[in-house]
Formats: structure tokens, sequence, C-alpha cells
């Protein structure tokens, strides 16, 4: 029997958890329902201090002899909610697991996946493997539009900026050797420490296999917006990184490409911004007219961006007052054209053909984002179009 346990693969599941005790008992079920008997396995639940008990539920539940676990199972209490990237964190050093598996608790990532992707890393000899949702045979059940529309601009983001290759870089749903982890120093910001792993582990490979995502019919949803400004921070720091580990390229094409990939990424983040500005003054402060919201949502994100594209895409550190004012002039003409066309779209969309809000905003700012590249690197920035 002793030999028997030692030649099993031990596979250690992180899940973290805020206010799931809706779900939290039956997933830990559903898991050891799922396991093959040949791999032994760990559940580290990882709860953020939940006002509902969910920690305490499943302190219950592992107390209770009669349930028949089949496998560990073990509950780390944190303080406070601190983040799912650091309560992932947390889980991996209390873990002893080769493999390690992160999956969210309420049902929208099923335990049945979880032997295919333990299986994936031991026969296809790949480091990570996701569970991807848009891979052929990957899909999506229960999400609205406009979040099927934040979840695509985030994913462009990641894929613009950070040059991750990956279908699902944004999936919470995957298993890798805790080997690649070694000598990567963690920056734990916001909620998708897949990105940030794909981003720092080196020479890692990758593997993904479809699944059907089922949004949670229990507890509320962890998307907001401190969420959406985590995530663009984090893929701040992310490309930061990857800044300075690479080395540079001095190619006019390379340089041309890089730059122009950096103003388009600056300009997903404006959307993100525009959309949730916008928002905010239409529906969470104050009861703005849908057209003045977008107005002052043009403006932030318009700010934003200059300044980001100033000190990012053209590597421009120079902030006398009187230059960047002028500069900001140009920028600032530059954009209003597509300022001009978004609203416009935005009037015609709800007035005529009464699209909801927050589609018709979208719509208008992608449009709108078509961008001034060319005339803001020649004539704002005063740097050579083919350089």
């Amino acid at each position: 029997m002793d030999n028997m346990k030692q030649d099993k693969t031990k596979v250690s599941i992180i899940m973290p958890t805020y206010n799931e005790s809706e779900n939290i008992i039956q997933v830990l079920k559903s898991i050891g329902e799922h396991l093959p008997e040949d791999i032994a396995t760990e559940a580290l639940v990882v709860d953020d201090n939940s006002p509902d008990g969910t920690g305490r539920i499943v302190e219950d539940y592992i107390n209770d002899t009669q349930n028949g676990i089949g496998y560990a199972i073990e509950v780390i209490h944190r303080k406070s909610k601190s983040g799912l990237s650091s309560a992932i964190l947390d889980g991996i050093q209390h873990s002893s697991g080769e493999i390690i598996v992160i999956m969210d608790s309420d049902f929208s990532h099923p335990p049945k996946i979880i032997p295919q992707l333990v299986e994936e890393i031991e026969t296809s000899k790949c480091d990570i493997v996701i569970a991807s949702r848009f891979v052929p045979g990957g899909v999506i059940n229960g999400w609205s539009t406009k979040r099927k529309l934040i979840s695509k601009t985030a994913k462009g983001i990641a894929k613009a900026g950070l040059g991750v290759n990956e279908s699902d870089p944004m999936s919470g749903f995957f298993a890798f050797k805790r080997k690649i982890l070694e000598g990567i120093k963690f920056d734990a910001i916001g909620y998708k420490m897949l990105l940030e792993i794909l981003v720092k582990a080196k020479d890692a490979k990758v593997k993904e296999i479809p699944y059907t995502f089922t949004d949670r019919t229990r507890g509320s949803s962890k998307l907001d917006s401190s969420t959406m400004f985590d995530y663009v921070k984090s893929v701040w720091k992310l490309y930061r990184h990857g800044r300075e580990a690479k080395v540079s390229d001095t190619r006019t094409s390379i340089r041309f490409i890089s730059k122009a990939g950096r103003f388009y990424t600056v300009g997903a983040s404006g959307l993100l911004v525009n959309y949730i500005i916008s928002l905010l003054f239409a529906d969470a402060i104050i009861d703005f007219w849908y057209i003045h919201a977008t107005i002052i949502g043009i403006a932030v994100s318009m700010s934003s961006n200059f300044i980001l594209n100033k000190i990012w895409t053209f590597e421009d550190r120079n902030f006398e007052v009187k230059k960047t004012l002028a500069q900001y002039g140009k920028f600032v003409g530059f954009s209003s054209l597509g300022a001009l066309i978004q609203l416009g779209m935005v009037y015609i969309l709800v007035d005529n053909y009464q699209f909801v809000y927050s589609i018709a905003l979208i719509l208008a700012v992608i449009i709108a984002a078509s961008s001034n590249f060319i005339f803001n690197k020649k004539w704002t920035f005063k740097e050579k179009v083919w350089s």
C-alpha cells in the first residue's frame, strides 16, 4: 500500500474563495467524484475572510467523518480580502504538489476537466496546460454581450501589449508544473495569475484544451471597475518586466511595429477608461444624460492616452510645461475627429436604432480608436513616420 502511494502523482488544487458558501461544498464533492484513483490530490481552499462563512463551512465539512472525501482538503484562512492573485500565491506556498491546478469554486470551471489537465501535463511534456474557452471546442455559456466585449478587449490588450500568443491568456482554470515558478517574482496585482506566469515563465511549453465555461448560477460575480483598473495596472507592470528582460532590437521595422503596437495598446486601455468613466457618470455616480457622460469619458481617456503615449510609446520624458502643453494640444486636436465620430455614432445608435447605451458605446469607441498614430508620431512627437 505504501509503495502504491509513493507512485501516485501529487496534485495540488488551489481554490481562492470569497463568499462562496452556496457553491464550495458541492464543488469539493464534485472534485472527489471525478479524480482518478491513481492521482494523490490535495485541495487548498484559500478564503479571504468571507462574511458568509465559506471557510468555516469547509472546516465543518472536513470534520464530518461521514462525508467520504477521498482526498486531502485544507482551509487557509486569510484575515482580509487581499486579492485573487495573492490568494493563489498563498495557496501555492502552502501546497506540496508537483502539479498545481488553479480553478474557481463556483462551477464555472467544471471539476471533471481536472484529470484532463493533469494528463496533458504528464503525457504531452507541457509545462502549462490551459483550459481554454476559445480554442475549437471551447464554449461560453451565460455571458452577456457586455461581458464578452470586456473579455475580448482584455485579451486583445494582453496579446498586443505583452506578446502573448495563447487563445485564452485570461483563463482562470489551468495547471502547471511547480518547477516553472523557480526564480519568478510575482507582483500579484489583480486577478489574472495565468497572464503573469505566461509572461515571466521563460521557455515554458504551453498547451490549451477546450472546455465549456458556464457562468455562475449562485453567488455574485467578482468583476467590477476596480478589477478592470487592476488589470490595466498589471499589464503595465508586465510590459515593463518584458521590456527590461528583452535585448533591444534596433531595426527600423521592429521599432516602428513596436511603437505602433504600444500606441494601439494605449488606445485599448483608453477604451477601458472611456467605457468605465462614461458608465460611472451615466449610471453609477450621477444620472447624467448619456451624451454628457460620454464627453466626460472621452476627456479622461484622451488625457490618460496622451500621458501614456508620451512616456511609453514615444519615450518622451521631457515634461517642460510649454512643450507638454503644445504636444497635448496637438494630441487632442488629432483625437477630436475620432471623438466627434464616437459622439455621432453613440447618438445615432441610441436615438435612431434603439441600441443599449453600453453596446453603442463599445462600438463607437472601437471605431473612433482607429487612431491617429501616424499624425501623432510625425507632428505631435516630431518623429519620422518610418522609424
